[in-house]
C-alpha cells in the first residue's frame, strides 16, 4: 500500500479505480481523481500547498511533485501524462498534455491543453506554453504546434493504457 500521510489538518483524497505502487508517497493537501494511477517511487508532496490531479492522470515512476509555500500551487487537468522522472514544483498542466521523461516545469508555468514538453526539457517559472505547443531544451522553448486531434488522441491512449496497466496489479499471478 502507498505511504499517505495526513498533514498539517489534510488528509490525501484519492479517487475511485485509482492506481498507488506500494512506495509512492502522497502527503498533505492532495486531491487525485477518478483512474488515475501513480507509480513506484512517486511523490505528491502537498505539505505546504495543494496538489490537485484530475481524472485519469498517470504520474510515472520517480516524479515528484511539490510546491512553494503560500505561493504556488500545483493543478493537473484530465487525461496528462507525466513520464518518468518528472519535476513539477507549483505549476498548472492543462488537459490533455504531456510532460516528457525527465522534464522540469517549475513554479507559475502553465502548459496549456494539447500541449507537449520535451523528455529533458526545463520549464522556467512563468512560462506560458499554449494550446498544441511543443516545446523542448533546457531552457524549452517553443518548437512547433501539434494537430489538436492527434494530441488529444495520444494522450487519451497513453492515459488509457495506463489505465490498463495499473490493472495488472489486480492479480500479479495472471
Amino acid at each position: 500500500m502507498a505511504l499517505i500521510i495526513p498533514l498539517r489538518g489534510f488528509t490525501p483524497a484519492i479517487g475511485r479505480d485509482c492506481f498507488l505502487a506500494e512506495n509512492a508517497t502522497i502527503v498533505g493537501d492532495v486531491e487525485i481523481g477518478d483512474e488515475c494511477s501513480i507509480w513506484f517511487n512517486t511523490v505528491l508532496r502537498g505539505d505546504v500547498n495543494s496538489i490537485r490531479i484530475g481524472n485519469r492522470v498517470n504520474i510515472q515512476d520517480g516524479s515528484v511533485l511539490h510546491t512553494l509555500y503560500q505561493k504556488s500551487t500545483i493543478e493537473i487537468g484530465d487525461d496528462v501524462s507525466i513520464g518518468h522522472n518528472v519535476t513539477i514544483h507549483g505549476a498548472k498542466i492543462h488537459d490533455f498534455a504531456l510532460i516528457g521523461m525527465g522534464a522540469v516545469v517549475m513554479d507559475d508555468a502553465v502548459v496549456g491543453e494539447g500541449a507537449l514538453v520535451a523528455a529533458g526539457s526545463v520549464v522556467l517559472s512563468r512560462t506560458q506554453i499554449g494550446p498544441n505547443e511543443l516545446w523542448g531544451g533546457a531552457p524549452a522553448k517553443f518548437i512547433k504546434m501539434v494537430e489538436p486531434e492527434k494530441a488529444r488522441e495520444m494522450n487519451q491512449k497513453i492515459a488509457r493504457n495506463y489505465l490498463m496497466y495499473s490493472k495488472w496489479y489486480d492479480n500479479p499471478q495472471q
